[in-house]
Order: structure tokens, then sequence, then C-alpha cells
């Protein structure tokens, strides 16, 4: 699915293989993105080309990208880069 644009199916996959394979990485984020304590659980319920929403502990955040993005690769290797810059700082 390698630059695949960004429909809302492959959103769709995306969230879902996040929330299935990375959910310590949505808590990353939502720790230091968006400054929420330290969640018990986060879950990515949308992906667009501007941002990320993610459910942490009930409660919606919006955590917006550094650029719009292009395609599927555009969003993995965006994310890959924020988990990297997010716990390089801690």
């Amino acid at each position: 699915m390698k630059n695949a644009p960004l429909t809302n199916d492959v959103a769709a996959r995306i969230c879902k293989h996040m929330n299935n394979d990375h959910s310590k990485a949505l808590v990353t984020y939502a720790t230091h993105y968006a400054g929420c304590k330290p969640p018990l659980q986060a879950k990515m319920v949308e992906l667009n080309t501007k941002e990320m929403k993610l459910e942490v502990d009930g409660e919606l955040i919006a955590i917006a990208f550094n650029h719009t993005l292009v395609d599927s690769e555009d969003a993995h290797k965006t994310l890959v880069s924020m988990f990297k810059v997010a716990t390089s700082s801690t």
C-alpha cells in the first residue's frame, strides 16, 4: 500500500493498524504532542491530511501534523518521525 492516496479507507486502515500494533506510540503522541498526563488508553479514531484525532481516556484530542500529508507513505514517515522526536526528548 505504499504511496496510496490518503482516502478515508486508507486512513481507516492506518488507524486500525496503529490501534492494533502501536498502542504505546499513541500514548506517546498524546503525552508529548498534546500534553496529556500519562493516559491509560489512547486510540486513533481519525487520520486526515492535516491531523490525527485520538481518544485519550474518553476525551477526543487532535494533534496537527507539521505539513499536509500527501499519501500513505507520507503518513507512515510522518508518524514514525513524530514518534522518534517524542521519544528522543525524554
